[in-house]
């Protein structure tokens, strides 16, 4: 279906997004989606152009065993369009008898492989600054979006957490020159 379906949409719909104004579709890596991983978005954009990137989600990365800084590595800059700031948290007792390609209901947390958290809620101040990093090396300097889709918690308890966390992970100033060179 990539020859005969997929690649024929896209190269329809990035061109009508391109005669409108839009020359960035960013695509969230997501299991049974056609674009589901570093490998299938590259082969998408290598077949119909640079409009197509990655809406990267780290989350969705995670829970498909993925690591997300080797993404970043393999994407680089020019193919993130925007990053989503959201965790996930594998259940090591769960996953070693069901795997990761969990579908029982969100709701039923205790029981599931993985679960959405806020940031920091699955991987500790350690990876997220690596994360944030592996951005900058890269060169996306644009927006990191918070997405609550944590159970456990209340939006406004997932938001205010995720901002002090990532306050103290991300990086504000330009780098600037290397003085010490």
């Amino acid at each position: 279906q990539w020859n005969e379906v997929l690649i024929p949409y896209w190269k329809e719909f990035v061109a009508f997004a391109k005669a409108h104004g839009v020359d960035k579709i960013g695509l969230e890596m997501h299991q049974a989606f056609c674009v589901y991983n570093t490998e299938t978005l590259l082969r998408l954009r290598e077949a119909v152009g640079p409009e197509i990137g990655a809406n990267l989600d780290p989350s969705h990365l995670i829970w498909q065993g993925m690591d997300p800084i080797a993404v970043i590595r393999k994407l680089g800059g020019e193919a993130i369009f925007h990053v989503h700031a959201k965790d996930t948290k594998i259940d090591a007792a769960n996953a070693a008898v069901n795997g990761v390609l969990d579908a029982k209901s969100y709701a039923d947390e205790i029981h599931r492989s993985w679960i959405f958290r806020s940031i920091g809620y699955g991987h500790d101040e350690l990876f997220w600054k690596d994360f944030v990093s592996n951005l900058r090396l890269v060169g996306y300097d644009y927006v990191l979006s918070i997405e609550h889709e944590d159970s456990l918690m209340t939006p406004n308890e997932g938001l205010q957490k995720a901002i002090a966390f990532l306050k103290d992970v991300m990086m504000f100033e330009d780098k600037g020159a290397m003085w010490w060179a």
